[in-house]
């Protein structure tokens, strides 16, 4: 993509819509040029980020697509800071996790200056918190702004804390990972309603659970947290720990702090990040449960973004719209049974073919969202047999 100019367009043309406030302004890229996606990510190497690597890297080869890539961290001022790099690089688009709300204010302001498009991936700006109010009006009011791809984090949180009160679990401590994630909260949300619930419905057999302790993206920290909640809370006012999530990391560490204490099996362990060893943690009692994604979220907002930048007007919002909502289903995996397809069709090869990547690319915004919504074991085993 010839940079420059397409800006300078960009500028002439953006002023007029804003005028008018009609759609945003749409370049249709030069194949000739190309185009550039920007990737700004919390880890490009623990498990889960090396797998969403794996796949949108993929997905850019297929379609020819160039990539940048800058590992963040979660700190926020190296958020920001990628996208002001990515911006610098020449990026056409950047796709963005982690994100809090907080950071998303400098984001879409760096990239609303610079006329580059913005889609957040596991993560989506908060409507209902009150600190997070002007930051989701400014995503409205912003041309660039693209939308997010995530999952039904509340429903998420709901389903594992049930999972543990059906196995007769009542002490569940919280380990988070960063204070005001937005899917942290979302999950917080579900955890709490189901505790909550359970205990309007059995007043004389109530269930706690602990105000959360961080441990950010840190295997390291994860052990930590997991030491002091042992030390003060095992075993009486402790029988299962929730590892809300961080990319996997924080639950190596953890688990493996449970390990260290010869606990395994007596703290029943949820999390809602796949590690490669799944099957053989729920074989041996380091884990009770995990809810997942397939890391394809950020396959979807690579996909939205790069079809937003060819100039397909159903991926373009109208200012004052907040964006797209594309929604991911989770799956919930209790046993090495479970586990086994997703083994099969998510780790041991991806769930999209090239070619098949390509026919995401021509479809529309509709298409597209329906494809996410599908994506399932039950959903490749029907593709790939």
């Amino acid at each position: 993509m010839k940079h420059a100019i397409r800006r300078a367009l960009a500028c002439a043309l953006a002023a007029s819509t804003v005028m008018a406030m009609s759609a945003v302004p749409t370049f249709a890229a030069n194949a000739d040029d190309g185009i550039k996606i920007g990737i700004s990510i919390w880890s490009s190497t623990d498990v889960l980020g090396s797998q969403c690597f794996q796949i949108v890297e993929q997905a850019a080869k297929a379609l020819g697509v160039e990539t940048q890539w800058v590992d963040q961290g979660h700190v926020s001022e190296q958020v920001t800071a990628s996208v002001e790099t990515l911006c610098s690089a020449g990026c056409d688009g950047i796709i963005i996790c982690n994100s809090a709300d907080s950071e998303m204010l400098s984001a879409i302001a760096t990239c609303e200056a610079n006329q580059v498009y913005l889609t957040q991936f596991f993560r989506i700006i908060s409507d209902t918190a009150e600190d997070s109010a002007p930051i989701y009006e400014l995503a409205k009011n912003s041309q660039y702004y693209l939308g997010a791809v995530h999952e039904d984090e509340i429903t998420n949180g709901y389903t594992l804390v049930n999972l543990l009160l059906e196995k007769g679990d009542r002490n569940i401590m919280l380990e988070g990972w960063t204070v005001g994630d937005a899917t942290f909260l979302l999950r917080y949300e579900g955890y709490q309603k189901a505790i909550d619930e359970g205990n309007e419905a059995h007043p004389d057999d109530q269930a706690t659970l602990s105000e959360p302790v961080y441990a950010n993206t840190s295997s390291d920290e994860g052990a930590k947290v997991t030491a002091n909640f042992i030390s003060t809370s095992y075993p009486d006012n402790m029988d299962s720990l929730i590892v809300a999530g961080g990319g996997g990391d924080p639950l190596v560490g953890s688990i493996g702090e449970i390990e260290a204490e010869g606990l395994t099996g007596k703290i029943d362990v949820v999390s809602t990040d796949f590690l490669p060893d799944l099957d053989a943690q729920l074989e041996s009692g380091g884990m009770f449960a995990e809810s997942g994604g397939h890391y394809c979220d950020p396959l979807f907002a690579f996909l939205l973004t790069y079809k937003a930048i060819t100039g397909d007007e159903t991926y373009l919002k109208e200012v004052g719209d907040f964006g797209k909502n594309m929604l991911f289903p989770y799956l919930y995996v209790a046993s090495p049974d479970d586990y086994s397809n997703f083994d099969k069709y998510f780790v041991q090869d991806t769930p999209y073919t090239d070619d098949e990547l390509k026919g995401l690319a021509e479809l529309d915004y509709d298409g597209l969202a329906a494809a996410c919504s599908a994506l399932s074991i039950e959903d490749v085993i029907a593709r790939h047999g």
